[in-house]
C-alpha cells in the first residue's frame, strides 16, 4: 500500500502533471506566468542594478524558508523577486554587450510546443516526424550553404559543441585515411601528438578548448596571423603549415571563421579552402555568428567557397533571433558521421540502420535532445524569407551608423571599420600617455554603466590593451538608441576623470 502525505490527494497528484484532465489547470498556470513575465518587458532598463551580493542576500533567505507547498502565486511572486526583477532583457536598446538577440514570437510558439510535449528527438519511436522537420531543417541550412547533395547535419546546443564536432571529424578523418587508424575503436595513437589544427589569432577560444578535450592539447593548435582587419591571411597560413611540416608535425585541418565574435571578420573562404584541399585537411567553417548572413545580399558573396567545407558551425540562437538553444553542424559528407554514431541495443540498435526511418542519435554526440528545430521551423513558415534578410541588414547598417557616431565624438579610438555588426573601440582621455590609466577609464564606464543599469557594452582585450564593443543584434534598436549610449559613455568618461582628478593637458 502506498501512503500519500495527509495533505495531498490523488485529483493534487494528477493536477501537478500536464495531461489530458488538467489542461485547463496548465492554461491558467500559463496565463498567470505571462502576466509575471509582461513588467519585465515593458521596464525602462535592461538590468535592476542589483549587486551580486543583493542577489546572493536574496538567495539565502528563500533558502532559509519554507521549501514546498508554495502555491502557484507564492511561487511566481518570489521568482519574481528573485529572478524577472534582474534578469537580462536582450530586447532591451541599452543592452549591446554580447551575442544574444532579442526572439522571434513564432520561435516562441514552436518552443512552447516542444517543452510541453516534451519530445525527444533521438530516435524515430521517441520523436516520429519530428525527426522530418529537423531534417527539412538541417536541408534548409545545407542548401543556403550550397553544400552537396551528399551533405546532412544534426541540430547542437552552441557553436562550442559544433566546433567540437568539426576537430573530432577532422582527427578521426585524418587518422583514418591517413594513417589506417580507427581512432573511434582502438584509441589514442602517438601520431595524435603531431596533429596542428590551424586558426587565425582572433578564432573562438573553443578551437583551443576542444583540442584540449580532444586530447591533442593547446599546442596543437596554431594560430595565424591577421590583417588590419583581423582576417586570416592566406600567406600566413601556407607559411605555419610549411613550418610545422618541417618539425615533423602532421597538420590535419584548418578551422576558417565567417564572422568572428569580437570583429565579425570573415576570412577569406575561397584562398582558405584551397590551401586546406592541396594540403589534404579539413576545412572547417565556424559560422556561430555570421553564419545566417548568407541568406543576405551585403553578405552572401562572403561565403563564396563554403559549398567545399567539411563541415559548418550555425547558430541560429545568435543571428536569425532564435531562443537558446538552436544552432547546427552541418558536413559536406554525411558519411562522415561515422566517426560519432553508436548502435546501443535498446535504443538504436545495429539492424535499424537501414530501416526507412532514421535515428538522429546515430548523427550527434547527445543522447537526449530536446526538439530544437521546430521553433526555427515557425519561424521559416511564419516569417518570409525578405523579413529575415531585412533585420540582419539592419543590424549590419546599425554597426555602421554606430561607427560615424564614435568618429564624430573625436574622444574614441576606432579599431576596425566594422564588416558585420560588432564595433571594437576604445574611450581615449585626451592627451593622457599612461595606457593603465585608459585601460581603467574604459573597464570603468564598462561596470558603472552595467551596475546602475543604464546600459550593457562588452569589453575586449586587443594588442594587450583594453577595448569596449558594441554588439549589435537587436533589428529594432535606432540610431537615436545608439548615439543615447554613446553620450552615456562619454558622460561616465568624464565622471572618471573628474574622480581622478586626471589633468589631461
Amino acid at each position: 500500500m502506498i501512503l500519500y502525505p495527509a495533505h495531498l490527494n490523488m485529483t493534487n497528484q494528477i493536477h501537478d502533471f500536464f495531461n489530458e484532465s488538467s489542461q485547463e489547470v496548465f492554461a491558467q498556470n500559463i496565463q498567470k506566468a505571462l502576466e509575471e513575465i509582461a513588467p519585465v518587458m515593458e521596464r525602462d532598463k535592461f538590468y535592476s542594478g542589483a549587486s551580486v551580493q543583493e542577489l546572493k542576500q536574496k538567495m539565502q533567505a528563500i533558502m532559509h524558508q519554507e521549501a514546498e507547498g508554495l502555491s502557484l502565486e507564492e511561487a511566481l511572486r518570489e521568482i519574481k523577486d528573485l529572478y524577472l526583477d534582474h534578469a537580462i532583457t536582450f530586447h532591451h536598446p541599452t543592452y549591446i554587450a554580447h551575442l544574444n538577440c532579442p526572439v522571434l514570437i513564432p520561435a516562441l510558439v514552436g518552443d512552447f510546443i516542444a517543452s510541453t510535449l516534451n519530445t525527444a528527438v533521438e530516435t524515430w519511436d521517441q520523436s516520429t516526424s519530428a525527426t522530418l522537420i529537423e531534417q527539412e531543417m538541417i536541408n534548409w541550412a545545407c542548401d543556403l550553404f550550397r553544400l552537396p547533395k551528399s551533405s546532412d547535419g544534426v541540430f547542437t546546443s552552441g557553436g562550442t559543441q559544433s566546433n567540437f564536432m568539426g576537430l573530432l571529424m577532422a582527427r578521426d578523418h585524418y587518422a583514418y585515411t591517413q594513417l589506417g587508424a580507427n581512432l573511434k575503436q582502438s584509441g589514442a595513437i602517438p601520431e595524435m601528438s603531431k596533429f596542428r589544427v590551424f586558426c587565425s589569432d582572433k578564432a573562438h577560444f573553443s578551437v583551443k578548448k576542444n583540442a584540449a578535450l580532444l586530447g591533442l592539447g593547446y599546442d596543437a593548435v596554431v594560430t595565424v596571423a591577421t590583417d588590419n582587419q583581423f582576417k586570416m591571411q592566406p600567406k600566413a597560413l601556407e607559411e605555419a603549415i610549411r613550418q610545422e611540416k618541417q618539425k615533423g608535425n602532421l597538420p590535419i585541418a584548418v578551422f576558417a571563421t565567417a564572422g568572428t565574435t569580437d570583429f565579425g571578420s570573415f576570412d577569406p573562404l575561397v584562398e582558405i579552402c584551397a590551401i586546406a584541399k592541396a594540403h589534404e585537411m579539413w576545412f572547417h567553417i565556424d559560422g556561430a555568428y555570421g553564419g545566417c548572413f548568407a541568406m543576405t545580399n551585403t553578405h552572401g558573396h562572403l561565403f563564396e567557397g563554403s559549398q567545399y567545407a567539411d563541415s559548418i558551425t550555425i547558430d541560429f540562437h545568435k543571428t536569425l533571433f532564435q531562443p537558446v538553444c538552436s544552432s547546427a553542424f552541418l558536413v559536406g559528407d554525411q558519411q562522415n558521421f561515422r566517426y560519432v554514431s553508436h548502435y546501443a541495443d535498446y535504443l538504436n540498435p545495429i539492424e535499424t540502420k537501414e530501416a526507412e526511418y532514421q535515428n538522429l542519435i546515430t548523427k550527434s554526440i547527445q543522447t537526449t535532445r530536446r526538439f530544437d528545430a521546430l521553433k526555427l521551423w515557425f519561424t521559416l513558415r511564419m516569417v518570409d524569407e525578405a523579413s529575415l534578410i531585412y533585420y540582419l541588414e539592419r543590424l549590419h547598417r546599425l554597426a555602421l551608423n554606430a561607427y560615424e557616431l564614435l568618429l564624430k565624438e573625436n574622444c574614441f579610438e576606432l579599431a576596425h571599420f566594422p564588416e558585420l555588426s560588432t564595433v571594437v573601440f576604445r574611450y581615449r582621455l585626451p592627451h593622457l600617455r599612461d595606457d593603465h590609466q585608459q585601460d581603467e577609464v574604459n573597464l570603468y564606464i564598462k561596470n558603472t554603466l552595467f551596475n546602475s543599469g543604464q546600459a550593457s557594452i562588452a569589453s575586449t582585450r586587443l594588442n594587450g590593451r583594453i577595448y569596449l564593443k558594441f554588439t549589435l543584434l537587436n533589428p529594432k534598436s535606432t540610431k537615436e538608441d545608439i548615439q543615447h549610449i554613446i553620450q552615456l559613455i562619454v558622460k561616465e568618461g568624464k565622471q572618471y576623470q573628474a574622480e581622478k582628478q586626471l589633468v589631461t593637458v
